[in-house]
C-alpha cells in the first residue's frame, strides 16, 4: 500500500471518529437543555407564618379587631372558623401533618385564609407569600382544594335554589334596607389569565358571563318564586337582584 492511499485511510478514519464524537456531544447537549430545571427551594419559615396570623386574628389578644377581620375576610369570624373546622376535620389536604423530619406543615388556618383572600381580591397565588409563607402553587393547589370541599361539604345547605322561607327572609331583608322586591346581590370578580385568548378577551365580558349563567333560569322558564311589591305607587310581580359595576 502507497503512501498516499495510507493516508487517506487515515483521514478517513479520523472523519469517521470525530463525526461519532459530535454526535455524541450533541446529544448530551440536548438531553440537558430539554431536561426540566427542578425549582429551588426556599425555606419560609411556614411556622412564623402561622404564629403571625395567629397573633394578628385568633389569640386572646388579637392585634386587629372583629371589624377588620369582617372587611379583610369579607365574612365574621365565627363563620370563618366554623368553615375551617369543618374542612380541617373531612378533607385530609386541610390536616396539620408532620413531615419525617417530625415537622409540622402548613396549618389549615393558613391554607383557608390564603384562599379566602385570594377569593376576595381577586389576586394571585403568591400575593400573600411573604405574610402567610405560602407558595404560588401551593396556594393555587389550596384553592383548587378548598373549592371542592365547599361543594362537597355545605352544598346541600347553600348551594341550592331559595325555599319560600328562605326567599321572604331576603325580601324581609331587602325592605329593611331600602330594597324592596331584593332578593340577592350579583357581582363579577375579575380573574387575571395571560393567556387567555384574544377572542376571548372581548367578548366574555361581564354582561355575557351572566348571560352564560344559570342564575336567571327559574325566571326565563317560568319557575321563578311569585312576589309582590310596590316602589312609588307601581306595582312589580318579579324579585331582582341588586348588581354593582357590571
Amino acid at each position: 500500500m502507497s503512501s498516499s492511499s495510507s493516508d487517506e485511510v487515515d483521514e478517513a478514519i479520523e472523519e469517521m471518529v470525530d463525526q461519532v464524537v459530535d454526535n455524541y456531544i450533541d446529544s448530551i447537549v440536548e438531553v440537558q437543555a430539554n431536561k426540566p430545571n427542578r425549582r429551588a427551594y426556599i425555606e419560609r419559615d411556614r411556622e412564623q407564618g402561622h404564629n403571625q396570623l395567629w397573633n394578628d386574628y385568633f389569640k386572646e389578644n388579637l392585634t386587629y379587631p372583629p371589624e377588620m377581620f369582617r372587611r379583610r375576610f369579607r365574612m365574621n369570624k365565627p363563620l370563618f372558623l366554623r368553615i375551617v373546622e369543618r374542612i380541617s376535620n373531612e378533607v385530609p389536604y386541610f390536616q396539620q401533618r408532620r413531615n419525617a423530619c417530625g415537622r409540622n406543615g402548613l396549618s389549615a388556618l393558613q391554607k383557608c385564609t390564603a384562599t379566602i383572600r385570594m377569593l376576595a381580591y381577586g389576586q394571585s397565588g403568591d400575593t400573600y407569600d411573604e405574610y402567610l409563607r405560602l407558595g404560588d402553587s401551593t396556594s393555587r393547589f389550596c384553592l383548587e382544594n378548598i373549592t371542592n370541599a365547599i361543594i362537597q361539604l355545605f352544598g346541600d345547605e347553600y348551594l341550592r335554589s331559595p325555599t319560600p322561607e328562605d326567599l321572604q327572609r331576603l325580601l324581609d331583608v331587602g325592605e329593611v334596607r331600602g330594597f324592596p322586591g331584593m332578593i340577592g346581590s350579583i357581582g363579577c370578580m375579575h380573574w387575571e389569565w395571560k393567556n387567555c385568548p384574544t377572542a376571548w378577551k372581548s367578548t366574555l365580558n361581564d354582561i355575557n358571563v351572566l348571560d352564560r349563567s344559570p342564575v336567571f333560569d327559574d325566571i326565563l322558564q317560568g319557575r321563578a318564586p311569585k312576589v309582590k311589591f310596590k316602589v312609588n305607587n307601581h306595582t312589580y310581580r318579579m324579585a331582582y337582584y341588586l348588581t354593582n359595576g357590571i
